[in-house]
């Protein structure tokens, strides 16, 4: 019996935790403010069973300096922009850069996983214990998903069928003890 019961505890956990390894989601979920971040959104599957053959990113505002990775058989394209306000990037005022991403041409097969990497900085004006998110339209030989949706206050991103890939924002300098 206490076979039978951990066994369907595995199975439950297992189905609770396999909807949100289907969504397109950042590796590292935390970010320290004032300091640079490798982003790496994790592409699971494609559309109505069929290759994934863009992914296009909106970088959020107090993401800055933001420079993509190419990937081999891709074509890379980004969208420069102004930010909403003046930032300091290394010793400079900055007013605008990439606000956009996409990597398009290539063919993810739906059965395949691959990621897609690009790297910023978080500025220093941000508040940490927020989230930020970086919504997502991937786009296949058949349908498109649009991992685009921003949880309100009280709403869990669980409560969203397509939530857009969340980072949380975390102090600059942890306290010493």
């Amino acid at each position: 019996m206490t076979m039978i019961r951990s066994l369907l505890i595995g199975a439950f956990v297992a189905v609770s935790i396999a909807p949100a390894a289907a969504h397109v989601t950042l590796e590292t979920q935390e970010a320290k403010v004032g300091a640079s971040y490798k982003a790496v959104l994790r592409v699971p599957h494609g559309c109505e069973k069929t290759a994934t053959t863009s992914i296009r990113v909106r970088i959020p505002d107090g993401v800055i300096g933001v420079k993509p990775m190419p990937k081999s058989g891709w074509t890379l394209t980004t969208t420069v922009g102004k930010y909403p306000k003046s930032y300091k990037l290394f010793h400079s005022d900055v007013t605008e850069g990439v606000t956009e991403i996409a990597w398009s041409g290539g063919k993810l097969p739906d059965a395949w996983y691959d990621e897609f990497v690009f790297q910023g900085f978080v500025a220093g004006d941000l508040e940490a214990g927020k989230t930020i998110h970086f919504p997502v339209v991937q786009a296949c030989e058949k349908g498109v998903h649009r991992w685009i949706e921003i949880p309100t206050a009280g709403k869990p991103s669980s409560d969203y069928p397509e939530p857009a890939p969340a980072l949380r924002l975390t102090p600059a300098h942890a306290p010493r003890h």
